[in-house]
């Protein structure tokens, strides 16, 4: 069995060779929408604000890393849950790619000098009306952070071969808007990456690693 590698410039290799992939569609197949089968089609139904996401990679030689922040518990949606920096794609962004580099500047303070987009995964539905698109980038070294304390309370990274071993996504259940709701869960010391970012980095290693 070939051993994966998890540095940057695979992840880059990888994420490159799946641009053109179909992304629009099957987005039921992937994540936690795969675990919840026809009651997530019902989302697609609801009136959806979209929003991207940077799921960005820092290049650090073989020690790939991909950053996460902690958002504050006096936000309104998803307080103190962990989340991928993003937001609302505002009438000003021409792209996806540039709602998410803007959002992570204005979040964790991440220039976008240093931010190199290499792709997308399928967008993802989320029952308290977002549409996401993720977006796939490769952080070079030199950076700084610095969190915005209205949205974000930490940022933290973690391996992403810790993200991308299967080993490590259990699942969990819980109702939610009167449904039985099933999601992944990825432990991590003491933070539990659940929810909708635990579904897009099972989204990240389905399309890109399994």
């Amino acid at each position: 069995m070939t051993q994966l590698i998890f540095s940057a410039s695979d992840f880059r290799r990888r994420a490159l060779e799946h641009v053109g992939a179909p992304l629009d569609h099957g987005w039921e197949h992937h994540g936690n929408h795969a675990l919840n089968g026809h009651v997530d089609l019902v989302i697609q139904d609801m009136p959806l604000k979209d929003a991207a996401v940077l799921i960005g990679v820092i290049d650090d030689d073989q020690d790939a890393r991909i950053i996460l922040t902690q958002r504050t518990s006096k936000l309104r949606q998803h307080a103190g849950q962990i989340a991928f920096p993003g937001g609302g794609i505002d009438d000003t962004d021409q792209t996806p790619e540039e709602a998410a580099l803007r959002e992570a500047e204005e979040e964790i303070g991440l220039d976008r000098r240093f931010v190199e987009t290499v792709g997308r995964l399928p967008q993802s539905l989320t029952g308290t009306g977002f549409r996401i698109q993720p977006v796939l980038a490769v952080v070079r070294p030199g950076y700084t952070i610095t969190p915005n304390p209205d949205e974000v309370e930490s940022v933290f990274e973690v391996p992403l071969s810790f993200l991308m071993d299967p080993s490590n996504h259990s699942q969990d259940s819980r109702m939610l808007a009167g449904a039985m709701r099933r999601f992944y869960v990825m432990p991590y010391g003491e933070r539990r990456i659940w929810g909708i970012t635990a579904g897009l980095i099972r989204t990240l290693y389905e399309r890109l690693y399994a």
